[in-house]
């Protein structure tokens, strides 16, 4: 059943004989406006952008992005302002065939970064420079609103973004970030009103407002910083998670949804001028190893070995190079050790490059793989697709 103005006003005639007020009656009447039905019309969430192929970032309601410091975050803000502008960038694609309006609202860094950012990242992932003549270039600076307000007094700072939005009409509000609107990050009151009068905002001007938001500093505590950021999970739409994997590899992944549920994350390098890219599933296990050698390298502990392919007997450690190889390779198919050894880490959780060799010589002497140089100088192995070698290897390994 939809409103209907008649039975409202009969209802609220019928109250005010029985002591109801003026103001009960006015709050009658909106509650009555408010009220959901099975068969009420409502509008679709509309969304903005779409990532692994499920709508996200929707309008009239607030995102939470977070993550440990320097894990990415201004990145994917970025690749998310980017997509304004472009209709896909590193397989996240926006959902409307029109360009959309962006506002950038800075709070943490110097103008200085913000316009480096601005000219050598975002812009370039748009396929533009800031030296351009091109109608694209006015078309651009038309979509785009950046403000820092790092020196204005944080009292300032929320009563100015409201007037900004309401003003621009953004369609997609990157707040960088929503703990510097408030001086107290665990005062729970003005938490909770800072993210009401956002939420209100996103729900009147009909964009979606994406909150960043550091992570504890703790490396286990994952949980959004503050009471701040307790209000923001609790209220926002979706909540995305940064994460650092290396030097120069991230990933970005949703932790928390109200609506469509993304299982897999988006894993993303960024080459030597800070442009990101889309990272393959080696280089991202690469580049895990190489953090945990460096782990390793200055004595903190690391996982155990994979169960399925490693067990210990006293000091041996005994390692199903079969299992191994054949879980790894497709028979037939020549592998460099590059491509292997990130691989045998994958598998066995066995960091150190010594015991890499160690296996794959063993394999070889096992007559699991062969062994050849190719015209580039470099070993390949190859698993025979007839091998029926079974043969565990044992080694004497220093853990």
């Amino acid at each position: 059943m939809n409103y209907n103005p008649d039975a409202a006003q009969w209802l609220l005639r019928e109250l005010s004989l029985t002591g109801f007020s003026q103001d009960d009656e006015q709050r009658l009447r909106k509650l009555e406006e408010r009220r959901i039905t099975p068969d009420k019309e409502l509008p679709p969430v509309d969304f903005l952008f779409r990532l692994h192929n499920k709508p996200c970032f929707a309008r009239g309601e607030l995102v939470g992005l977070s993550g440990k410091a320097k894990s990415g975050k201004t990145f994917v803000c970025s690749i998310l302002m980017a997509l304004c502008f472009r209709s896909e960038v590193l397989s996240v694609q926006r959902i409307e065939q029109k360009k959309l309006h962006v506002l950038w609202y800075d709070t943490e860094q110097s103008d200085e970064s913000t316009q480096d950012i601005l000219c050598q990242r975002i812009m370039p992932m748009t396929g533009l420079k800031p030296s351009d003549s091109s109608p694209q270039l006015s078309d651009f600076h038309s979509r785009f609103d950046i403000f820092n307000v790092r020196r204005d007094a944080v009292s300032e700072r929320l009563p100015s973004l409201e007037v900004a939005v309401r003003y621009r009409r953004p369609d997609l509000v990157i707040l960088d970030g929503i703990r510097d609107l408030v001086n107290d990050i665990n005062d729970g009151v003005v938490a909770q009103n800072v993210v009401e009068r956002l939420m209100h905002l996103a729900s009147e001007c009909h964009c979606c407002i994406v909150c960043v938001l550091h992570q504890n500093k703790s490396v286990e505590d994952r949980n959004l910083r503050g009471w701040i950021g307790t209000e923001l999970k609790n209220k926002a739409f979706e909540v995305y998670e940064c994460v650092k994997s290396s030097e120069r590899i991230f990933t970005w992944s949703q932790t928390d949804t109200r609506k469509y549920d993304i299982a897999e994350g988006l894993s993303f390098a960024v080459n030597d001028k800070g442009i990101p890219y889309r990272c393959t599933e080696h280089q991202l296990v690469e580049a895990q190893l190489k953090a945990h050698q460096k782990m390793a390298n200055k004595g903190k502990p690391f996982g155990d070995l994979n169960p399925k392919y490693a067990h210990k007997e006293g000091r041996k450690y005994i390692f199903d190079v079969k299992l191994i190889f054949t879980d790894i390779m497709e028979p037939d198919k020549p592998y460099t050790e590059e491509v292997l050894k990130p691989e045998i880490y994958r598998k066995t959780n066995v960091v150190k490059e010594k015991i890499h060799d160690e296996i794959l010589q063993r394999a070889v002497n096992e007559k699991v793989l062969l062994s050849c140089i190719n015209t580039f100088g470099k070993k390949e192995y190859v698993l025979p697709s007839n091998t029926s070698s079974t043969n565990a290897v044992q080694q004497d390994l220093p853990f």
